[in-house]
Parts: structure tokens; sequence; C-alpha cells
């Protein structure tokens, strides 16, 4: 085996593309402020599309297992999409807190006489996917503030 130990650890000091390199690597970094919200977020939208089974209110409220499924499904995409591409999907964290509120509110407004354990279930899930949302579009705004601040500088 070859030994090298003796070797300098590499850096970019005169790379001759140093520059390009590590202003890529900022903007690459830059705009994932909010990294901790994808993963609670698609955990939130799964158990929201589950939760029909998981809470057993799928058979007495089959509208609004339907509707838990669909805003579930659509809240997992949404954070799928804010890992894969998070310059492009971060303007969509708006949607999210309405998507959280139309959860907490739904019950009332689909089901038909809910239960405690559903009327729970979807202020939790609700208010977890609302805040998150929150989070996300407080950071596009911020992230959006600092390139247009950026972009208007002299």
């Amino acid at each position: 085996m070859t030994d090298v130990s003796h070797r300098r650890r590499a850096d970019l000091a005169g790379h001759p593309d140093e520059r390009e390199m590590r202003e890529r690597y900022s903007r690459v970094l830059g705009g994932r402020d909010v990294v901790f919200v994808d993963g609670p977020l698609f955990l939130a939208g799964l158990y929201a599309a589950l939760s029909p089974w998981a809470v057993h209110f799928n058979d007495n409220h089959p509208d609004l297992s339907i509707n838990n499924l669909i805003v579930g499904i659509a809240v997992a995409l949404l954070a799928l999409g804010f890992t894969r591409a998070p310059e492009r999907m971060y303007g969509m964290s708006h949607a999210l807190w309405a998507m959280g509120a139309w959860l907490i509110i739904s019950p009332w407004l689909v089901g038909d006489d809910p239960g405690g354990g559903l009327i729970a279930s979807n202020i939790i899930t609700g208010a977890i996917i609302f805040l998150l949302g929150l989070v996300g579009a407080a950071a596009a705004m911020k992230a959006t503030k600092k390139t247009t601040g950026a972009a208007h500088k002299p």
C-alpha cells in the first residue's frame, strides 16, 4: 500500500477557478436556510395522507379521508421538491401554510360529526404543516430580499 501521509491537504488556494468555485458553493448553501424543514414536512405530509387509516376514520368519514389523502400527498410532494430543487421551490412555501390551515378546519367543513381523535389528528398535523410552511415562506422572502438587495447595489 502506498503511503500518502506526506502529502499536504489539498485546498483551493492557487486553483485557477477558486473564486468561481467558492461563489458557487456559497450560492448552493445559501438557498438551504431551512434544511430542517424538508424532512419533518415530508413526514407530516405522509402522516396526513395515511391518518384516515392510522386514526381509523376512513369508514365513517370517506370525504375527509379523501381530503386528507390529497392534501397529505401534496404536502409530501412539495417537501420532496424542496429537497430536490430548493431554489425553485421555496416560493411554494406559501401554499404549505394554507394547506396546514385547511387541515385544521377541514374536519368541520368536510366532515360530518367528526370525532375527537379525528379532530386532534388534523389539528396537530395541520399546525405542524402550517408552522413549517411559515418557516419556509419566511426563508424564501429572506432569500428573495437578499437576492434583490444584492442586485440593486451599485
